[in-house]
């Protein structure tokens, strides 16, 4: 019942306090009587409002990560013809590896190939892979690494591309491809394609560009398109990577978007605390780059996310925005494709135009990096007045409890039970209060936590000046 109000509030997506009391106060309701929420070992973040019964005087701040202040990846040194890059990090060797277009013509591409130490400085010159089976790639260079303990070791690599349609492929290195078939596995779909691995249902997911039909009514998204034309999100699934399910919509623009808002998919997606986290491509091909200039669109970079892997929401904020630089070489669109965990952070790969949509697509399409802390895309923060987060019910099947938070005055939690009152050697002033900056600040209280294993509890933050990310169940 819980999950019910949950996905009430995140559909009216307001951060208005009053409203969000009021779902949250229905959220209880709801939950009266339910089975707690079982949190196993892992992570819980707090992008949505799944994991948040009541709040108190706490804001929600989209967090936006650092970009470096070049491309990393070149249309003069790489050929980069593409906004889309997949890139992995090889679990034994530690260097990573990339996959990108380059160019034959507007409307053809081979797959370019680049290793690093570091994922910032790419060793040269790229190398330039036959196409799989000599079969013609229009664009994308999707590459997916099942690692080292796949298994099948001849099928370790996925590729996905399109040509009129979704195409795949196997590798044992990611070099030499074999395609799944000599015709399209997926028609009806756009021209921007990205898989992903699911694992929270074990399966292969596909997010696709897709186009609206005449029936939406929408506006040609230039003068010059057809009359109902805009630019869609939608999803397919796969078990063996070869046969997918017919795309479905899945994000679409709504009477909020101003102008002519499109979709250009979401790119790579990752999993934490049962959430599927991605990088969503906003295009506003009506508008200038910079004010008062010539037409020629703008482009930047949202956060989309599923908990149920079917039903998507997207923030409407900027995460990753363009550049504020003029003349910079991203300035026109900062469409981020490619989030991948390094250590204690997130690297993001993104694509970065400098002076429009379609302007100068051999010379102006590179690929970025851009960084934050791990799991860190979204805070509840409260001020020095002080705010509270009090989870819904659950059960902790855990030894011990770790808070990402960025602290600059002092956080305390406390477990309490099913009437809201704080149990015995588990209260706030029972453990010390954080303080700091740590993706991992730990929690002990007087008693041990396994002592409340399958016990119905609520965990409670109170916390000034500082800002909530999520907590580990460890």
């Amino acid at each position: 019942m819980y999950r019910i109000a949950s996905l009430l509030s995140i559909r009216v997506q307001s951060q208005a306090t009053g409203l969000r009391s009021l779902l949250h106060r229905f959220t209880n309701a709801l939950q009266n009587g339910a089975e707690p929420i079982r949190l196993s070992r892992g992570t819980q973040l707090f992008v949505d409002d799944f994991m948040i019964a009541a709040d108190q005087k706490l804001t929600r701040e989209v967090c936006h990560p650092t970009r470096h202040p070049t491309p990393v990846i070149t249309s003069a040194d790489d050929k980069c013809f593409q906004s889309y890059v997949s890139v992995v990090r090889d679990p034994k060797t530690k260097r990573f590896r990339a996959w990108y277009n380059t160019a034959v013509s507007a409307s053809q591409s081979h797959i370019g190939h680049l290793e690093s130490e570091d994922g910032l400085n790419w060793i040269r010159p790229h190398r330039e892979l036959d196409d799989p089976g000599g079969l013609m790639i229009e664009f994308g260079a999707s590459v997916l690494d099942e690692g080292p303990d796949c298994a099948d070791p001849g099928r370790r690599f996925k590729l996905g591309w399109y040509n009129n349609g979704l195409f795949t492929a196997f590798s044992p290195d990611g070099l030499k491809w074999t395609p799944t078939a000599n015709e399209r596995n997926l028609g009806g779909i756009g021209d921007i394609t990205s898989i992903s691995r699911d694992p929270i249902r074990k399966r292969y997911l596909l997010i696709c560009k897709v186009n609206s039909r005449p029936e939406d009514g929408y506006k040609g998204s230039t003068p010059n398109a057809a009359e109902g034309t805009r630019r869609m999100v939608g999803q397919s699934f796969s078990d063996d990577c070869i046969h997918w399910t017919p795309a479905e919509r899945i994000i679409v623009p709504d009477d909020k978007d101003e102008g002519v808002t499109e979709f250009y998919s979401i790119g790579r997606v990752i999993e934490c605390g049962g959430l599927l986290i991605g990088t969503f491509k906003v295009l506003r091909d009506d508008l200038p780059p910079e004010p008062g200039g010539e037409i020629t669109g703008l482009g930047y970079t949202c956060l989309a996310w599923t908990r149920d892997g079917k039903m998507w929401h997207r923030e409407r904020e900027p995460f990753l925005d363009r550049n504020p630089q003029p003349g910079s070489w991203d300035r026109a669109m900062t469409w981020g494709d490619m989030p991948i965990v390094v250590g204690d952070e997130v690297f993001i790969y993104y694509g970065g135009y400098a002076s429009g949509h379609k302007v100068e697509r051999f010379k102006e399409r590179q690929i970025g990096l851009a960084r934050m802390k791990q799991n860190r895309f979204v805070a509840r923060r409260a001020g020095a007045e002080g705010g509270v987060l009090r989870t819904p019910t659950v059960s902790i099947g855990g030894s011990g409890i770790t808070v990402n938070a960025d602290v600059r005055g002092e956080l305390r939690a406390s477990l309490l039970d099913t009437t809201g009152k704080p149990i015995a050697g588990f209260g706030a002033a029972e453990v010390e209060p954080v303080r700091g900056d740590s993706l991992a600040h730990e929690r002990k209280w007087q008693s041990p936590l396994n002592d409340l294993n399958g016990a119905a509890v609520q965990i409670e933050f109170r916390m000034h000046d500082a800002s909530l990310f999520g907590f580990d169940i460890r």
